[in-house]
């Protein structure tokens, strides 16, 4: 069952997208499944890259630590999801630490196995750099616009980033099972855990949201969209 539900989860990976049927199995004949322990660390920041992975079940948090050794949120990443994101196209040491956030259970690529399928299949190398292509300009898009927005902008469209990647609908609302401290929240938007409890208490009051150590509860959908479109 685990095997399908890998063999479904390649098939349907952006990065993968192009390619075909023969094409998709040799990718698959080179991964190598791997279960993580909640909180234990996939990688840290600097290591050598041997290996990019893809979550078949469970939830991950990618950071990086500054000299002070403060948490900066990159990402959250959920099943189906592949990281890191330029791993088979450069050299590069691991841009940041991935932990898992829940019991995780990954497919794991082998970046030279990888390099060797693409000299070999040249095809896949063409297809992939495409949607690779694709996707930077998306990343810079999104960095433009949270660049010119001020926190509570900030905060608001990471919100609703999570609640389009993570939610579930329940009649009107939507839940956000990611267990995530208000400091991990703070680091995600890049400001201060006291600015990210004034802001969600003020949502919490307007009755938009509700927040625990597990869960966010987005209790109105259109009214945060309205907020965040206001200047």
């Amino acid at each position: 069952m685990k095997q399908e539900k890998a063999s479904v989860l390649l098939h349907q990976a952006p990065l993968f997208h192009d390619l075909n049927a023969q094409e998709l199995e040799r990718v698959e004949e080179i991964t190598i499944p791997r279960i993580v322990s909640k909180k234990a660390i996939i990688f840290t920041e600097g290591s050598e890259k041997e290996t990019v992975y893809f979550i078949l079940d469970g939830l991950v948090k990618t950071y990086k630590t500054d000299e002070n050794g403060h948490e900066q949120i990159v990402s959250f990443l959920k099943t189906g999801d592949m990281f890191p994101h330029t791993g088979f196209f450069n050299q590069h040491p691991y841009p940041a630490t991935a932990e898992a956030i829940v019991d995780t259970n990954l497919l794991a690529i082998p970046v030279r196995l990888f390099e060797r399928l693409m000299i070999n299949t040249p095809t896949i190398a063409i297809k992939m750099l495409r949607v690779m292509g694709d996707k930077i300009r998306e990343l810079q898009e999104k960095l433009q616009v949270l660049s010119g927005q001020d926190v509570k902008h900030r905060v608001l469209s990471f919100l609703l980033q999570l609640a389009e990647q993570h939610g579930h609908m329940n009649g009107n609302k939507i839940t956000i099972n990611l267990p995530m401290t208000h400091q991990e929240f703070a680091n995600a938007v890049g400001t201060t855990r006291e600015t990210i409890n004034r802001l969600l208490n003020q949502l919490g009051k307007e009755a938009l949201l509700e927040v625990d150590r597990n869960r966010i509860v987005i209790i109105d959908l259109d009214a945060l969209k309205q907020q965040r479109e206001l200047k």
